[in-house]
């Protein structure tokens, strides 16, 4: 029945036994694999694609996953652009169960670790089973966060009185603590954890259900930085995030995410299992996603908190002079303007940051080593890792290196002030970090920018050639692949019911040389199918390609006649040119924008002209806004850029996607603007080489939205007439997109989205 563990507040759980996902019971991760008899990637894929009603091989799939066990066979990295729709999943996951030890899997979003761990694994398990000898195991590795503690758990009925959530000890006769409001909220959240921690296995948050809120959970959760350690902890042996890394160390599979992977290198990579094979997914988010991990921030709130939680332990002056050290903050984040810090931290906030310095130093000297018979050593640790940090942190932006970039945040809707520090590029720490004693395998719908890999190479930190422009003979060929043209210059291959892409000709052919300025491209110009991968010391590219036939299946429309944006927001012709396009498809519309100001004014407008139901992010949850917008198909969603990724909504309820500006970064955004001015100070062009690349890569995932499945058919609709006019960068960005049919005539995007609506 397993055993008790008590701690030191008398807190009791049952202990059971915690088996590796997928498995019914441990058992040794080579035991069913016979040396000289293992069944190879392809012979795995044929399975698990065999196991799938009316699944059929895929070439783009099949050459994947054989891509892959050369790779690993050469110890070489390989990065991977894989189209939606090429089962690029199981192209990677099939080769992964022909390596000895863990595989590693890491996503950016929750959505596709949910995917792989819910859905594909589970599958790829039985469809195997009979081929490998036994049945493969997966675990899921999160940050220790996302566990529950029983430490803090036992400790949760003492914990801060700033936590609005216990009465003083002096409030009551005989002292102690005491809930307030026991049937309050947070009281019934805090009990109904303590339930769950009786019956779950995992101690997962993910599958608490119904959940509860942040603040409920950290009162019953550990940051990494505040754990005591198994070895020093009375619930070691019990613990949640242990066991958890326990299942990964004897899984096949591990699947874990890129923040944990970033904490993971920086750390010495100590906390996600020995591997010989990485598979990053969503390869394009790991650079932003490692440089969040490395970023570091000073809050006033948090600098109160860790004195209040340190005081019990100091002298009382030291205590003190970590509360004058958070008002010095307070002060100087009042006084400074919002934005990147570029010539030196002003006054205030270096004298804040040097009292800061100072003051941690001494209350961490005041704490001391934690001893092994310390009485209450999870506390102690707890307030020596906030000191650590907050001391490291003011070291680090009275440096001022020439690697760091720092800032001042400001939110005027929450009050939030922050003095932040993050570095100027990761690509040192990727190439240092990610790539030793493994092999790397990146993977993404999105990792070519104009038609080839270098860019994202050198962000992921591999060495990558420089980009040599191609020949005219080649140009031409890769023109020829991309356009489809016939001999006559027509563009736009009519299918067998005689209607061409997406509808866009009737029943004729569509000659795409059309433009409003007559030099439109003929037929296709997006994509660059023909252009030869890049490789590099140690690595090589491959580009699968999709098995959409996106020229057939969509269109690209650029409204090149409408003025160059220029103020925010949604300008009026704009709005027109959006207004003509979704009453012309009535609804079926997913609109990306630029800002929330030009979302709503786009809501406004549709709801003023129109009586189509027009969602708004931010009105309601995301996932609600997500359902009933695939449910009603006359419905239109607007949104800002967490729709430009979130959002797959195959079949006719998302039939037009509309983009109202080019995605480059804000001239705000600190690390973008600090990167670009860091070009243009060696001689290059900062927009080209960091604006550019942000576009294209955000430009891509929103375009990606339309075409989901084989069925799919649509219109992607830019109103930002720069992706036609300008000149250099609108070609490039075309490049990075799928091979849509291209049109700049607004007639013509509008009769095949009429076309449509009548289907």
């Amino acid at each position: 029945m397993g055993t008790a563990g008590v701690g030191a507040g008398g807190y009791r759980r049952t202990v059971t036994p915690r088996l590796a996902t997928g498995s019914a019971a441990p058992s040794p991760r080579t035991g069913g694999r016979r040396r000289g008899s293992r069944p190879s990637g392809a012979e795995l894929l044929a399975a698990a694609v065999g196991a799938v009603p009316g699944g059929a091989a895929r070439p783009g799939q099949q050459q994947m996953a054989t891509a892959i066990e050369e790779c690993v066979r050469a110890r070489e990295h390989l990065l991977v652009q894989a189209g939606t729709g090429t089962g690029k999943s199981l192209a990677y996951l099939t080769p992964a169960l022909t390596v000895d030890g863990p595989v590693v899997v890491s996503t950016a979003t929750l959505a596709l670790q949910s995917q792989l761990v819910d859905h594909d694994l589970p599958r790829l398990a039985d469809a195997v089973e009979p081929v490998l000898g036994r049945r493969p195991t997966f675990a899921v590795l999160k940050g220790r966060h996302h566990y529950l503690c029983l430490a803090r758990l036992d400790n949760s009925t003492e914990d801060e009185p700033e936590d609005t959530l216990f009465d003083a000890p002096a409030a009551r006769p005989g002292g102690g603590t005491k809930w307030l409001g026991e049937a309050g909220r947070l009281g019934k959240q805090i009990q109904r954890l303590r339930d769950w921690a009786e019956k779950t296995d995992t101690g997962d948050r993910d599958e608490l259900d119904p959940g509860v809120d942040d603040q409920a959970w950290r009162l019953v959760s550990m940051p990494a930085r505040e754990c005591v350690g198994a070895a020093r902890c009375p619930f070691g042996a019990e613990c949640f995030a242990e066991a958890s890394r326990a299942r990964a160390r004897e899984a096949d599979i591990v699947v874990t995410n890129h923040s944990l992977l970033a904490v993971d290198m920086l750390a010495g990579r100590h906390i996600v299992p020995p591997h010989k094979l990485l598979i990053v997914d969503e390869a394009h988010e790991l650079a932003d996603r490692v440089s969040s991990a490395a970023q570091a921030e000073l809050v006033p709130e948090l600098i109160d908190r860790s004195a209040k939680r340190a005081r019990p332990l100091l002298r009382p002056e030291t205590a003190d002079s970590l509360t004058a050290a958070g008002d010095a903050l307070a002060v100087g984040l009042a006084e400074a303007p919002a934005g990147r810090i570029t010539s030196g931290l002003p006054a205030a906030l270096r004298e804040a940051c040097t009292l800061l310095d100072a003051a941690t130093r001494a209350a961490l000297d005041g704490i001391g080593e934690i001893k092994a018979d310390d009485p209450d050593p999870v506390r102690k640790q707890q307030a020596k890792a906030v000191l650590d940090e907050l001391s490291a942190t003011a070291q680090r932006l009275l440096e001022e290196a020439d690697h760091d970039v720092a800032w001042v945040e400001k939110n005027d809707n929450t009050g939030r002030r922050a003095l932040v520090v993050a570095p100027l590029s990761v690509a040192g720490t990727l190439a240092t970090h990610l790539y030793d004693e493994r092999t790397v395998v990146a993977t993404s719908a999105t990792l070519t920018l104009g038609g080839r890999f270098d860019t994202v190479a050198r962000a992921l930190g591999l060495e990558a050639p420089p980009a040599d422009p191609p020949s005219p003979a080649a140009a031409a060929l890769a023109a020829r692949a991309a356009g489809r043209t016939d001999p006559a210059g027509r563009a736009g291959v009519t299918s067998a019911a005689g209607a061409g892409p997406a509808g866009a000709t009737g029943g004729g052919g569509a000659t795409g040389r059309a433009g409003s300025a007559g030099n439109e491209p003929p037929g296709p110009a997006t994509g660059t199918p023909g252009l030869p991968a890049t490789s590099g010391p140690g690595w090589r590219s491959l580009d699968v390609g999709s098995p959409f036939d996106y020229a057939r299946q969509g269109i690209l429309y650029v409204a090149a006649h409408l003025p160059r944006p220029s103020v925010s927001g949604l300008p009026d012709p704009a709005g027109e040119e959006l207004l003509a396009l979704v009453t012309a498809l009535g609804g079926r519309t997913l609109g990306l924008f630029s800002s929330r100001r030009a979302a709503q004014q786009a809501a406004e407008l549709l709801r003023a002209r129109t009586d189509l139901p027009v969602l708004l992010q931010g009105e309601e949850a995301l996932p609600l806004l997500v359902r009933r917008f695939r449910e009603e198909k006359a419905s239109c969603l607007f949104g800002v850029m967490s729709l430009w990724q979130g959002v797959d909504v195959p079949g006719d309820s998302c039939q037009l996607v509309v983009i109202d500006r080019l995605p480059f970064p804000r001239p705000d955004e600190p690390l973008a603007a600090a990167r670009a001015a860091a070009v243009d100070a060696n001689g290059g062009s900062g927009f080209a080489a960091v604006s550019v690349p942000i576009a294209a890569v955000r430009l891509a995932q929103g375009v990606g939205r339309l075409i989901r499945s084989t069925g799919d058919k649509g219109v992607v609709a830019v109103l930002d007439s720069r992706l036609e006019t300008a000149r250099g960068y609108g070609a490039f960005l075309r490049r990075s997109l799928p091979p849509f049919w291209y049109t700049t005539r607004p007639e013509v995007a509008r009769g095949a989205l009429e076309r449509l609506a009548k289907v």
